[in-house]
């Protein structure tokens, strides 16, 4: 019994000691993450927003309600993938008026998981283009959705609605799959297709959220 009961206090004692040491890993590393993860969204915003003098948060931006915005169009019902809204920020000029938005979309349909970037267009309705954030795809297929060849048929696009196709076509709103990623290529196109949409709604006076 008192081996049992010495047994018992060391398990504890050491679950103790590992539970002090990860709470100050996690305090020592919260500071540092979030900073990383601070530039990182700032870089990608300003990889689709070059001319933005500046980011601004939408103080009335509504996660939920932007997202019951896209559904009321089709696009979350899940019949050829599933998207939402993440995040939407106001690309400022230098004189501090609004030049566009910078979208933070989340694709949950890609190979390998959720893919999330971040989409700029301008207040002319115009697709800058878009800056991936996190992406587990296959390397040397889905992954090249992260290259200029693909990502740059996303540029400068007056486009509402673009469409994934096989082989190279001349439309203003066609998308060239990823050879071997169609996958990859149809969840990145879905998801900016929604983002477009949600932005047509700001831009028309729809609600901000």
């Amino acid at each position: 019994m008192n081996k049992i009961v010495k047994d018992a206090l060391v398990l504890t004692l050491i679950t103790l000691i590992a539970g002090c040491a990860l709470g100050l890993v996690y305090e020592v590393t919260k500071e540092p993450i979030l900073k990383a993860s601070e530039a990182a969204t700032e870089k990608a915003y300003k990889e689709v927003f070059e001319t933005a003098a500046k980011f601004e948060e939408m103080k009335d931006f509504d996660a939920d309600k932007a997202n019951e915005i896209i559904a009321e169009k089709g696009y979350t019902d899940g019949t050829v993938t599933t998207c939402e809204v993440v995040d939407c920020v106001k690309a400022l000029d230098s004189s501090g008026n609004v030049a566009g938005y910078v979208v933070t979309m989340k694709s949950k349909e890609g190979y390998g998981g959720d893919i999330v970037f971040s989409m700029g267009v301008t207040k002319d309705g115009v697709l800058n283009g878009y800056s991936i954030t996190k992406i587990d795809e296959t390397p040397g297929l889905g992954m090249k959705a992260k290259e200029d060849k693909f990502m740059d048929q996303f540029k400068n696009k007056k486009a509402t609605t673009l469409e994934v196709v096989k082989t190279a076509s001349n439309d203003e709103n066609a998308v060239q799959a990823i050879s071997g990623a169609t996958i990859t290529s149809k969840a990145i196109t879905y998801a900016v297709d929604a983002g477009l949409f949600y932005v047509s709604n700001l831009l028309s006076g729809g609600a901000a959220s």
